[in-house]
């Protein structure tokens, strides 16, 4: 028999598990309609066929990526209905050189994507066509705050995308120390997710372990980089060092970290087998600990670091100038110093002479001092040029002292190095945005220089774009290229001679309303660099359909 009593306390307790019933019933539908992306997308490990996209959900969904030729037109899919946060999605058999726009979903809903700013570009396979890429090291001061951004680093990245758009870049490497204090996951997120965002969800990070990224924390799990060979270069079997290939350059990320020696012989013989394999014109090497520095670390200290700068120098420098390799590229000091053109020179700073140096001189190209290389293929001992860029997070106090350098400066920034077929430039952008150095290396120099003032301007009543520029005395011919991308340099539409200067283009269909032009200057001894493009945007509609 139910007494009052008991049907009150009934009621009661009831009354008192009705939140937690609802609470069963609502929580889920709240965790769909409040699902975000928290960290990402960002791109890894891009080839010519290949692409991987990374992401972080507030919430465990399925995996849903759709991407396609132009924003909004998404019609090849990827899907996974395994629940997780951390979504890994490697897309193949793509086509090289090409730009794809992608869109990510949860549970039906657009979460990010499916604009102009989502996209990534699969790089050119055998081509020579320029690469622009944007080099960081010890960029991850913002790791360090509880809240707010890192000033030194955002002032970093701010002068450079003000100098340099991103969508210009094709990738970026990160020379270690990518989130400080100890590179925790929160640290990687705070120090380096979010203040490159904007530029990670389109161009590819491409990493080497420094001292504070542990690889006990997040390094290994944040970054996916290509173990077997699958970007280009020799399979290295690790995460730990790997190589890629982009266009005409071959690059090489080595860990410095590494103290084991069994682990050390085997990244040697990987390297040697790498760099037998590899035949690309420009050749790249990148690690955190600097073989020559007088910064706040000194590579002249066995204490320092625990030796690592003297064991790279002494081990790993003389098989890269073996190989003919053209830039090192470094952090750990947190200041900028930039070798001289160097070989054979593996000792302390007080050893340091000039029979070490290949050719005199600062390597300036505005004062036609540009560093020489005979060939384009590799030569051993030809000149290598070192650079310590652990400037990007902020600067230390330092001697700055080392008489192998041509430039040291404790200066705040980033570097841009721009690979044109026989011609490379590195350039060190301050915070301030002020250029404090940059320096040439031209190969094959016998070739003819890039042409200058390249100019499109539409005839709309003929229907033809006109090119004019300024080229070379020596200059034979010029090869003009059209593409319907800024991305591509494309194919070659015609030739002029030596004293044209000028071209015109009656084919001008273009299904965006915008044209891409290059011309090249040829002289018996190959092409020069493809300099700078000229786009012509805006085409009018009878020069956007085909002519009969």
């Amino acid at each position: 028999m139910i007494t009052r009593s008991s049907f009150s306390t009934s009621l009661s307790i009831m009354s008192s598990l009705l939140p937690l019933v609802m609470c069963l019933f609502v929580t889920p539908i709240h965790k769909v309609s409040a699902q975000e992306v928290s960290r990402g997308p960002y791109l890894q490990s891009g080839s010519p066929t290949s692409m991987i996209i990374r992401w972080r959900t507030t919430a465990p969904s399925e995996t849903r990526l759709e991407y396609g030729s132009s924003p909004g037109q998404h019609g090849r899919v990827f899907t996974s209905s395994v629940l997780t946060t951390d979504h890994q999605v490697r897309l193949k058999n793509l086509s090289p050189q090409t730009r794809y726009y992608y869109q990510i979903r949860a549970n039906s809903k657009v979460l990010v994507g499916g604009d102009s700013e989502h996209y990534f570009d699969t790089s050119p396979s055998d081509a020579d066509e320029p690469a622009r890429i944007w080099i960081l090291g010890d960029a991850g001061s913002s790791g360090k705050r509880e809240q707010g951004e890192d000033e030194a680093q955002g002032d970093v990245r701010d002068a450079f995308l003000k100098r340099y758009s991103a969508q210009g870049l094709n990738f970026i490497m990160m020379l270690g120390d990518n989130a400080y204090n100890t590179g925790t996951d929160r640290q990687y997120q705070r120090g380096f997710f979010d203040p490159y965002h904007s530029v990670l969800r389109s161009k590819v990070s491409w990493p080497t372990q420094g001292n504070h990224d542990l690889s006990t924390e997040a390094y290994y799990n944040v970054y996916s980089v290509p173990t077997q060979g699958e970007s280009g270069g020799t399979a290295s079997s690790t995460s730990r060092y790997y190589s890629f290939d982009h266009g005409n350059i071959h690059l090489v990320s080595l860990n410095s970290e590494i103290r084991d020696a069994s682990f050390r012989d085997d990244m040697i013989r990987w390297l040697r087998a790498d760099l037998i394999a590899n035949k690309k014109a420009w050749t790249v090497a990148f690690w955190h600990h600097p073989p020559h520095s007088k910064g706040h670390h000194d590579s002249d200290a066995l204490k320092d670091s625990g030796g690592r700068m003297v064991w790279m120098r002494e081990h790993i420098a003389p098989i890269l100038e073996e190989a003919g390799v053209d830039f090192v590229f470094t952090g750990h000091s947190h200041s900028y110093e930039r070798s001289k053109f160097l070989a054979r020179y593996y000792g302390a700073a007080s050893t340091f002479a000039d029979t070490f140096v290949v050719q005199a001189g600062d390597g300036r190209d505005d004062n036609g001092r540009a560093y020489t290389k005979a060939s384009l293929s590799k030569t051993p001992h030809s000149g290598t040029v070192y650079v310590t860029a652990g400037n990007a997070g902020g600067v230390q106090r330092a001697p700055l002292n080392h008489p192998a350098m041509v430039v040291s400066t404790a200066t705040a920034g980033s570097v841009l190095l721009e690979v044109d077929a026989n011609e490379a430039r590195a350039t060190m952008l301050g915070s301030d945005g002020n250029t404090w150095d940059s320096f040439t290396i031209r190969k094959d120099p016998t070739r003819p220089r890039a042409i200058k003032n390249l100019v499109g301007t539409i005839d709309s009543k003929r229907c033809e774009v006109v090119l004019t520029w300024e080229g070379g005395a020596s200059d034979i011919s010029y090869a003009i290229y059209r593409s319907p991308s800024e991305t591509t340099r494309g194919r070659e539409i015609g030739r002029v001679k030596g004293g044209a200067l000028r071209f015109v283009d009656g084919n001008t269909t273009s299904s965006s309303g915008s044209l891409s032009y290059s011309v090249r200057a040829v002289n018996t001894h190959g092409f020069g660099p493809w300099g700078r493009a000229a786009v012509v945007s805006n085409l009018p509609t009878t020069c956007s359909e085909p002519r009969s």
